[in-house]
């Protein structure tokens, strides 16, 4: 009979030997951000100690342009990123495997410089909108203008990749609008500009976090733990009084000092997944415009690891 239990035993003290009686050990996840909202879940998580909380070391790398951004993911030097549904079809056409696993909050609006008259989309005709070309600030501006039974041509586009270029051309009067990030819109609006309309207005919501697939395959685990983490972040954002956490996510964030009285964040959400019906929109919309050949389904570009 001793030897009996002995056996049965055995197999559980193999594998408390191998775990080591602890937390998984997980690897470092880099990911990258971009100058706007979407990002400040994962600066919270970051500077609150949440992901070290979950065992996880993050790197934080922050960006300008989605140019930028897409370069280092492709390169190897990112795991993930803060990114678009556009991005996502882009690299994929290009043979570049990425998955996105959540949707985000950010939103992205039209503003009209200081003065002009009068600030509606129908007043842009002719005149120039700054936009980063075949990104989701296009995508949301050419939204705007079809709401308004317009189209890009309607508009002269002046391509300007950079965000806070952007944002300071537009703060001079180079240009006639631009369309922009939070909280750039809101600086830009704290500084004389004007609101026209955005993706809320609009009911639009195509901002994603994305992995490389290669990611997905070997960091299932790290990309769950930074899920934990950044729901604690949200948590923390939705409960906590703006002026504790503002000093720190302008610096951090690489926001304008101005944001630190412009900056409204919104309410933030757990990680879900992205709305078929918005991921399906993007796609018409890069079909369209001839951008991309093949027709991608939700399961072509979603994975879930979301659920426990």
């Amino acid at each position: 009979m001793k030897k009996i239990i002995a056996l049965l035993f055995l197999p559980l003290f193999f594998l408390a030997a191998g775990c080591g009686g602890g937390k998984q050990e997980l690897s470092t996840l880099k990911i990258g951000l971009m100058p706007d909202t979407d990002s400040v879940p994962f600066i919270i998580a970051q500077e609150k100690g949440y992901f070290k909380e979950e065992g996880l070391n993050v790197e934080l790398h922050p960006f300008k342009s989605a140019m930028d951004r897409d370069s280092a993911l492709q390169s190897g030097n990112l795991d993930g990123a803060v990114s678009d549904m556009l991005a996502v079809a882009f690299a994929k056409t290009g043979g570049f495997d990425v998955k996105v696993t959540s949707m985000t909050d950010g939103s992205y609006k039209l503003i009209a410089a200081p003065g002009m008259k009068p600030p509606t989309v129908k007043a842009l005709a002719g005149r120039e909108v700054a936009v980063s070309r075949n990104t989701i600030i296009e995508y949301v501006t050419d939204h705007i203008l079809e709401s308004n039974a317009m189209t890009g041509d309607d508009i002269a586009k002046v391509i300007i990749p950079q965000i806070p270029t952007r944002l300071e051309l537009l703060q001079s009067g180079n240009l006639a609008a631009a369309t922009l990030p939070e909280p750039m819109a809101s600086i830009a609006v704290h500084n004389g500009c004007q609101f026209i309309t955005g993706s809320d207005e609009l009911g639009i919501n195509p901002g994603v976090i994305l992995f490389t697939g290669k990611s997905t395959k070997e960091k299932e685990a790290e990309i769950k733990a930074m899920y934990r983490a950044y729901n604690k972040a949200v948590a923390y954002l939705n409960s906590a009084a703006r002026s504790e956490y503002i000093d720190l996510v302008v610096e951090k964030g690489g926001f304008p000092p101005a944001a630190k009285d412009a900056l409204t964040l919104p309410v933030y959400h757990e990680a879900g997944l992205p709305k078929q019906s918005d991921v399906a929109d993007c796609m018409a919309w890069l079909k369209r415009k001839a951008l991309i050949e093949e027709t991608y389904d939700y399961a072509d570009l979603v994975v879930d690891f979301l659920r426990p």
